[in-house]
């Protein structure tokens, strides 16, 4: 049965900051003083971060055309996020903490082969090599909103296939409550595996979790591609997760294993500072970082660091059909 879901909400795009400005933009900072400097440096570190002229791209990644359709289910009305700042603008601490380290660190990355196992609680265990993650099940175009914690968002058209399907090809049992992910180890091209120091204090590899219920929601997606083309190693090749609701660190890259568990897995963040990143992880406006506030975000766009518009965040990032996961739950205390 298809699923059609509307968007909530319709944004326009962000005001474009005046090409003087942002090329202009140390001796702005300099002209702040310490006092300014002071302010702009108390909010969330991704704050810098979107000064490359969207036209500067150069598209030198080792990717390739994808075939797929179009799933005009998921096309919300909303300006999509120039593909030179998602592609250069990230999160992906296996290659560096600063969000410019992946695209100038994962280029010699190798993707292929791959293995993929889906395994744990299931009645066929599943290992799906580098074709079979473009092959196996039919991809589709979805456009997602992505929330980071930090309190910026972006509108990116992933490629795919729904994680329910492959994980029905395995057949979990019914004990299986939980789908627990982990990315590939190999501190020989992470350069951020070799040590708690270079890679952020995370002890790797990187794993992340889903209730059952949420891993095979329509939304959850397992994306091979981004922009028409296969993903750049820096946004998680070959194939990463996506469940546009959570904050983006969910989303875990570059994966290796799916595993149907009856416990709930541990994650990295949790790990590491659970007090400040829970299990669910579900955007929320109500429930601020200890840090800053989570009630607005900056949706980039086009335009550079004093592109200082901000729209309202909105709980699970608009995506209102995953309420009823929550029903009864308290959001506060299990965030």
């Amino acid at each position: 049965m298809a699923h059609r879901f509307k968007p909530s909400q319709t944004f326009k795009d962000c005001d474009v900051t005046d090409e003087s400005v942002y090329r202009d933009r140390r001796n702005v900072i300099k002209s702040l003083g310490f006092a300014g400097l002071g302010a702009l440096m108390s909010q969330p570190a991704s704050a810098f971060g979107w000064f490359t002229d969207d036209e500067e791209k150069k598209d030198t990644f080792r990717t390739r055309p994808l075939d797929f359709s179009v799933n005009e289910n998921f096309k919300p009305d909303e300006v999509l996020t120039p593909e030179a700042k998602v592609t250069s603008y990230n999160n992906f601490y296996e290659f560096g903490t600063d969000k410019s380290d992946p695209v100038n660190n994962a280029q010699q990355f190798i993707t292929e082969p791959w293995t993929l196992k889906v395994d744990g609680l299931v009645e066929k265990p599943l290992t799906l090599n580098y074709d079979d993650l473009f092959t196996r099940l039919a991809l589709e175009e979805r456009i997602y909103r992505l929330r980071c914690v930090e309190a910026w968002s972006m509108v990116i058209p992933w490629t795919g296939f729904q994680l329910s399907h492959l994980l029905a090809e395995a057949k979990p049992l019914s004990s299986a409550k939980y789908v627990a992910f982990k990315t590939l180890y190999d501190p020989e091209q992470m350069p951020g595996q070799r040590s708690r120091f270079t890679g952020g204090g995370v002890d790797y590899p990187y794993v992340e979790g889903l209730r059952i219920d949420e891993a095979t929601h329509p939304l959850t997606m397992l994306a091979t591609g981004v922009y028409g083309k296969s993903l750049p190693p820096q946004n998680g090749a070959p194939v990463r997760l996506v469940v546009p609701w959570k904050y983006g660190f969910k989303s875990i890259k570059s994966i290796v294993s799916i595993t149907l568990t009856d416990k709930e897995p541990p994650t990295t963040w949790k790990r590491l500072a659970h007090r400040e990143y829970g299990f669910y992880a579900n955007v929320n406006p109500a429930v601020d970082h200890p840090r800053w506030s989570q009630a607005s975000e900056r949706r980039i766009t086009s335009g550079g660091l004093f592109n200082q518009n901000r729209i309202p965040t909105r709980p699970f990032n608009g995506y209102e059909e995953v309420a009823s996961l929550y029903a009864g739950m308290d959001l506060s205390k299990f965030y």
